[in-house]
């Protein structure tokens, strides 16, 4: 099914206009993903392309060496005028390949005509601060970020991982258009203040996670087991209790899912991008496979009926307690 302009949502008050799900590019980087390849990473961005996906979110700190920037800009230039690129600043790697955050408003500069020159574009559509770093206060960073929107070279601001104080205190010096947290079924803690904060200040809100870190998908059996390479295995979703109660959360989602016609994932994304104040949620990718499954959920209308099952299913699982990583 073809994405019209009515499947489009807008970022903020600006005139961008994105699809609901888009596409994550911090798996095609191949940091912490396994088996990931050039070749397959260039077909899974011409795959969500043309599935319909116009918005794209990727990084500085996506790849050692801006792999996933150079990579969506040699796939997406032809297609400038029809699609929306967001890219993130302040988060870079050491020589021990530690990430650092540095927020100073010249890296901040820097940072941003690198990635100009990667993605091989004159504009970024949609310029984040990737996480607050402690040693430089927001507002300084958030006075580079008012520089560059007032220069031209970005046409819309967002803040990720932050606080509601943090928000606050961004926005107060330069406005911000999008705020990007996880969030997922039993990720919500969002909806406490932050959400709320969004919603009522028109900052869109685009969430990371929606399938967290493919768990929700529903594509991994109980007695799997993990490679060594894979950088799940350290999160506590995956381990021991958790790991049994999440899969029997995942069996009444797969009941649901077989109900209305419905692969689990699609069914995930299309809860996710019904709530309340959500205005797209980004699907890691490294396949054309993957990407082509979680776009239909674009066009996945669920009714009451289907969306009170599934609270009752996330009332009956609650909330997951984990350590969310900076994506």
């Amino acid at each position: 099914m073809a994405v019209t302009p009515s499947d489009l949502r807008p970022i903020g008050r600006t005139s961008l206009k994105i699809t609901p799900i888009a596409m994550g590019c911090w798996p095609i980087a191949g940091i912490t993903s396994i088996d990931v390849s050039e070749p397959e990473s260039l077909s899974t961005l011409d795959a969500a392309f043309e599935a319909g996906i116009n918005f794209f979110d990727t990084a500085y700190c996506y790849g050692y060496d801006g792999e996933s920037e150079r990579m969506v800009g040699r796939v997406l230039r032809p297609h400038r005028d029809r699609v929306v690129i967001a890219t993130k600043g302040g988060i870079h790697w050491n020589a021990e390949k530690k990430q650092v955050r540095d927020g100073r408003p010249e890296i901040i500069r820097r940072q941003c005509e690198e990635s100009l020159q990667r993605l091989g574009m004159d504009v970024i559509d949609l310029y984040y601060l990737h996480a607050p770093d402690p040693e430089t206060p927001i507002p300084e960073t958030a006075g580079a970020f008012r520089e560059l929107l007032a220069s031209g070279k970005v046409r819309a601001v967002g803040a990720s991982n932050f606080s509601l104080k943090q928000l606050q205190e961004f926005h107060a010096v330069c406005p911000l258009s999008a705020f990007q947290p996880h969030y997922n079924m039993l990720q919500r803690e969002i909806e406490t203040d932050q959400l709320p904060w969004c919603v009522q200040n028109n900052v869109s809100a685009i969430i990371y996670w929606p399938l967290m870190k493919g768990l929700l998908a529903g594509k991994l059996p109980r007695d799997h087991q993990f490679d060594p390479r894979d950088g799940r295995r350290k999160y506590p979703m995956f381990h021991g209790e958790e790991w049994e109660r999440n899969q029997d959360f995942l069996d009444q989602l797969r009941t649901i899912a077989h109900d209305v016609g419905a692969s689990v994932a699609q069914l995930v994304l299309a809860w996710t991008i019904q709530r309340p104040g959500i205005t797209a949620a980004l699907c890691g990718a490294k396949r054309p496979g993957q990407i082509r499954e979680n776009a239909p959920a674009l066009h996945l209308k669920l009714a009451p009926e289907t969306i009170a099952r599934i609270d009752a299913a996330i009332a009956a699982r609650g909330p997951i307690v984990s350590r969310a990583a900076v994506t």
